[in-house]
């Protein structure tokens, strides 16, 4: 099976889709990743019916979901919000729940208080075609971590091309906060999944993916978005491609732990 097909969730479900560095380089934000061994694919700027959001991207597609590196390229309100996430911290701004029913996630958010802004139609041109999703957001301040929003893909297979996909697994995106259990307790209605305590952190474990919710981590102000953890086949590979790029690479117990340079900001954990 194509890894285009497993990325739109069956009607009930959700995955955690995928994260987002919001980077002022997109070239050197890509050069990081490519000197690790990932593929990334070429720039593509966002637009809606209206025009263009003032922002464009390059993407690390996975076999189960992906990384975004997105850059503010114009002075539009989009890019502006993003501009002020970006001087808080170099690293991940944008957590993205895959769902199969945005409208459904748009109408449950604004039963629950959270004030979602419109069901925004989005777009942007590949090689492959023009690349088609719906995108669900609350209002700013329900969510202080950063930009935390539900992706609706159309396309799936325009943008899981074979030739771009990497052997890499995006599994938990890690949250620091002052109070990670009220936190959490937040992101789980905001989500409708499950919180549950483990191992001095709190998790919300999607039907693909997981939120893992913990105390203030250096370099990363709280509330934010501390990095993503990511599996793969040869960790020792991608350990060893870390030393030649002089990133630090430590164990926590069977995984490996990297802080990514500041052309991307964040940490990784792999294994």
């Amino acid at each position: 099976m194509h890894a285009a097909d497993l990325q739109r969730p069956p009607a009930g479900a959700l995955y955690v889709d995928h994260v987002s560095h919001f980077v002022a380089d997109l070239d050197a934000a890509a050069g990081v990743f490519e000197a690790l061994g990932f593929r990334v694919t070429p720039a593509s700027a966002q637009r809606t019916p209206e025009g263009p959001v003032g922002a464009s991207n390059r993407c690390v597609m996975l076999e189960a979901g992906y990384i975004e590196l997105l850059s503010p390229t114009h002075d539009t309100p989009a890019a502006g919000r993003m501009r002020a996430l970006m001087a808080r911290y170099d690293g991940v701004h944008l957590v993205c729940f895959g769902t199969p029913d945005a409208q459904g996630e748009h109408a449950r958010l604004a039963a629950h208080g959270f004030s979602p802004q419109p069901l925004v139609d989005l777009q942007r041109e590949t090689s492959s075609g023009t690349v088609r999703f719906k995108v669900v957001r609350p209002a700013p301040e329900a969510m202080p971590e950063g930009r935390i929003q539900f992706v609706e893909q159309l396309t799936p297979e325009l943008i899981w091309q074979a030739a771009d996909v990497n052997p890499f697994r995006l599994g938990e995106v890690y949250v620091a906060a002052a109070e990670p259990a009220a936190a959490a307790a937040r992101w789980a209605e905001f989500s409708a999944l499950l919180p549950r305590a483990a191992a001095g952190t709190v998790r919300l474990d999607a039907d693909r993916g997981a939120i893992v919710f913990g105390p203030p981590v250096e370099g990363i102000a709280a509330p934010g978005i501390v990095g993503y953890s990511l599996a793969c086949r040869r960790p020792e590979a991608l350990a060893a491609r870390c030393a030649q790029l002089g990133i630090a690479v430590r164990r926590v117990g069977a995984r490996r732990v990297a802080r990514l340079p500041a052309a991307l900001g964040g940490y990784l954990v792999f294994g």
